[in-house]
């Protein structure tokens, strides 16, 4: 294999839309230089027999019915780690995807190999009382953690209100687990594309140091600080480029602002001015055409 050539495990998460997948898996093992892993959902473990066969895409026999808000999420990540570990085979990256994503522009192993040891991920410090730390450091019960699209349902605005009081010092129900004093929080998107050590690295961490899995178990959307904080406070920290890779357009409404809306074909012009790699999300009940469009035009 060429120096010039990054070889990369692609880890997703999925939970609907199989024919859909398997157009993006495909552009990703359009080359020999990579090999897919896939968590599926427990709650639709039908998908397991729509996916694409190949001896490089593996499917988890092992899984979690993941849900908005809470840990379970993470712990898909951590299962998918592990396996790519398990497999002995010596990545240069792993890429964390999700199956409603799509590669849009060319070069992608040849960017890593020119950037081998560097860690792409979204992450931004949080500081410990601002509203955002209510995330981690307030103990959020299971049904605070759900996803309520109506922007002003209570239970949204009781969240709200929750992180406000504790950004003022009062916090009527703290996590019981803290992070070391000498430990900063660190917030971003959940995608990331990491060196394989960086890998092992984590999965070693969360083994050996139990409590700080238990840190997030009732923390509101761990998967948003759980990889980062870890990455940061680590000897990596100096590895990150604050840039997951992945184009994502949110809505302007106050409904869909904190929601990435379905791309379109309306949207190729300002996917390929963005520059990014990967972009997110599309939906082929939504725009197969833009689907398609980039099966086409786009592989490794």
């Amino acid at each position: 294999m060429s120096s010039k050539i990054a070889r990369t495990a692609y880890i997703l998460v999925i939970h609907k839309n199989p024919e859909q997948v398997n157009k993006f898996v495909k552009q990703l093992i359009s080359k020999e230089y990579t090999d897919v892993y896939i968590h599926i959902d427990q709650k639709n473990p039908q998908l397991k027999a729509k996916m694409i066969k190949s001896p490089r895409v593996k499917v988890l026999n092992k899984s979690v019915a993941v849900r908005w808000g809470d840990i379970t999420l993470v712990d898909a990540t951590l299962l998918l780690l592990k396996e790519v570990i398990a497999s002995g085979i010596s990545y240069d990256f792993i890429c964390f995807r999700s199956g409603q994503d799509m590669l849009v522009k060319k070069g992608f192993a040849e960017f890593l190999a020119e950037n081998k040891n560097k860690i792409f991920m979204n992450a931004y410090r949080v500081q410990k009382r601002e509203p955002h730390a209510a995330f981690v450091s307030v103990n959020w019960p299971e049904w605070s953690r759900q996803l309520y699209i109506t922007p002003y349902h209570p239970y949204r605005l009781m969240r709200r209100g929750i992180a406000i009081l504790y950004s003022m010092g009062v916090n009527i129900s703290p996590n019981k687990y803290k992070l070391p004093e000498n430990f900063s929080i660190y917030n971003g998107s959940n995608w990331f594309c990491i060196p394989l050590e960086v890998a092992k690295y984590i999965i070693k961490f969360v083994n050996k140091n139990e409590w700080y899995y238990e840190v997030f178990r009732n923390s509101l959307v761990p998967d948003e600080f759980f990889f980062q904080t870890l990455i940061m406070n680590s000897k990596y920290k100096n590895d990150v480029v604050n840039n997951n890779l992945m184009y994502i357009k949110f809505g302007k409404t106050v409904k869909t602002r904190n929601n990435p809306i379905t791309l379109k074909m309306d949207n190729v012009e300002t996917i390929k001015n963005s520059n990014e790699f990967f972009a997110r999300k599309f939906d082929e009940s939504v725009d197969n055409q833009v689907i398609d469009y980039y099966c086409k035009k786009i592989s490794m």
